[in-house]
């Protein structure tokens, strides 16, 4: 089921997730909901909190996106990254391990903005998969860019909160409205 994406302004996306303690049918359901949304919303990454879900859970898949190039290792060697894709992150750690690098990043929650963020160009990963397997790799390029964003939103990180402050400054106007925006549709407390 493609669900709605939560829009900045929303309480949840500064929520840190609640860790994952085993995949039950209700967290498999939520996996499929949440790759299907992805999909659907034309997106690389996409966390719990960006569906309303205040849960240690992110799906990323960079299969479509072939001008930024991503690699991956496991192991010790090379792997396509395509073969970890759709990749699925329950309880997800990262280690920065790369030279930092600066690049432009988008957010779901955030339509049609868009910066320059720096962040390591290489992490490890340890984590969960769908079934709930240990999964670790060391990835690059765009790959590790998506991990880190869909991690920060894990813990109630924002991209906005990496920008520049001449960024953030340019772009306050179109952050305001929408936050505004966010707000005001949100059910007023009883």
């Amino acid at each position: 089921m493609v669900l709605p994406i939560v829009m900045y302004g929303h309480p949840v996306l500064r929520q840190k997730g609640a860790r994952i303690d085993f995949v039950s049918p209700e967290i498999t359901r939520l996996i499929g909901d949440m790759l299907e949304s992805m999909e659907a919303h034309n997106g690389v990454g996409l966390a719990a909190q960006q569906i309303g879900q205040a849960l240690q859970l992110t799906v990323i898949d960079v299969r479509e996106v072939t001008d930024r190039p991503s690699w991956a290792e496991r192991d010790g060697s090379r792997v396509d990254p395509n073969e970890l894709m759709p990749l699925v992150l329950i309880n997800p750690t990262v280690t920065p391990v790369g030279e930092a690098e600066t690049g432009p990043e988008g957010c779901l929650s955030f339509p049609e903005l868009f910066a320059d963020i720096t962040r390591p160009g290489a992490v490890e990963v340890q984590a969960q998969d769908a079934d709930g397997n240990l999964l670790a790799f060391r990835c690059g390029g765009l790959l590790a860019r998506a991990v880190q964003h869909e991690v920060d939103h894990l813990n109630g990180i924002l991209f906005i909160d990496r920008m520049s402050a001449a960024d953030k400054s340019k772009l306050q106007p179109d952050l305001d409205a929408l936050q505004a925006n966010t707000r005001a549709s949100l059910p007023k407390p009883q």
